[in-house]
């Protein structure tokens, strides 16, 4: 069934509502494969999902690569991220000459002549404060280089500043069962200003597929190894910022309210759709199988109010607080 597509904001464009994470493919998530990587990708754009959203820095580039790799890529929407390039997050390094040295090695990449998003990519708090940089991507749309521009943010705060940008599209924010927050504070003013919602780490990290044990090993090169306390980013970025153990407790309450027939995986996925300020979610694919388990998440039905509220209850009182004031 192809998927009810989403208006993105006020750009005029439509995107399928669970569309393609492709930082998995790029790396940070243990052995990856092109020809699974290649197969997963062909096996979305047949299933009907149309956005695609990458960064520079995911593979070095090479997430990029595989989605240039894509036939009819002016039917697709293609959202890359740029800033995380720089040795240092400061907004002293987003100047002109490197946005555009960054944007012009995605076109590149990507093999478009125009990008359909850029985004900053979590770029620090007081950029947003910093009218040059918005100037510059403004001038990037004039000249053809993107078609729209947004940012992708760690925390509430930023997105509130980035929503003070006119130009700005969107917003992708971690948004998921275990990471509530966006409902209330970002939300109605993300919908009040006609931007979109990318909601990213849906499945918090595999933890919300009800897949991870306590006892299951990460290789080496998988950031749910090597970043469980933030050493390399930010901890938000990695099991949403949730201890393993407290994580694991509430994955086992959400199975005893999972509807029947679901997978834990979708039963997530669809807990994100059922709020109308999200325009689309974009879980890791690293796999075929993954992208048709996820896809079907779109097609299935609303979710009971008791049964969200049982979502809730359950944040409330194991996750809310280890989260609330951090992000």
């Amino acid at each position: 069934m192809a998927p009810v597509y989403r208006p993105f904001g006020s750009t005029g464009r439509r995107v399928s509502p669970v569309s393609f994470g492709a930082w998995a493919i790029g790396g940070y998530w243990g052995k990856v494969y092109d020809s699974e990587s290649e197969a997963a990708l062909h096996r979305a754009v047949s299933m009907g999902v149309n956005l695609f959203d990458t960064a520079d820095v995911y593979g070095d580039g090479h997430s990029e690569e595989l989605i240039g790799q894509l036939p009819n890529r002016d039917r697709l929407f293609i959202a890359t991220k740029a800033g995380r390039r720089l040795p240092k997050q400061e907004t002293s390094g987003y100047t002109r000459e490197n946005l555009v040295a960054w944007t012009e090695r995605s076109r590149a990449k990507l093999r478009v002549r125009t990008i359909d998003l850029l985004q900053l990519h979590c770029p620090p708090p007081d950029l947003y404060k910093s009218p040059r940089v918005f100037r510059v991507l403004d001038d990037f749309v004039r000249e053809g280089r993107i078609k729209n521009y947004g940012t992708s943010v760690e925390t509430i705060e930023e997105a509130k500043l980035a929503l003070d940008q006119p130009g700005v599209q969107s917003i992708q924010i971690i948004f998921n069962m275990f990471r509530q927050r966006p409902i209330e504070e970002l939300f109605p003013l993300a919908q009040k200003r006609k931007v979109a919602i990318i909601a990213r780490v849906p499945l918090a990290s595999g933890l919300l597929t009800g897949r991870v044990t306590k006892a299951r090993a990460f290789s080496a090169d998988d950031h749910r190894n090597f970043n469980r306390n933030g050493e390399a980013f930010d901890v938000g970025e990695t099991f949403s910022g949730v201890p393993l153990d407290i994580g694991l407790a509430a994955v086992e309450e959400l199975k005893g309210i999972l509807p029947k027939g679901w997978t834990l995986a979708q039963f997530a996925l669809r807990w994100i759709l059922m709020h109308d300020a999200v325009t689309t979610v974009i879980p890791g694919c690293k796999t075929a199988h993954q992208v048709e388990d996820n896809m079907k998440a779109a097609d299935l039905p609303a979710i009971p109010a008791a049964t969200m509220s049982a979502v809730r209850e359950i944040y409330d009182r194991l996750i809310l607080p280890h989260v609330a004031t951090r992000w």
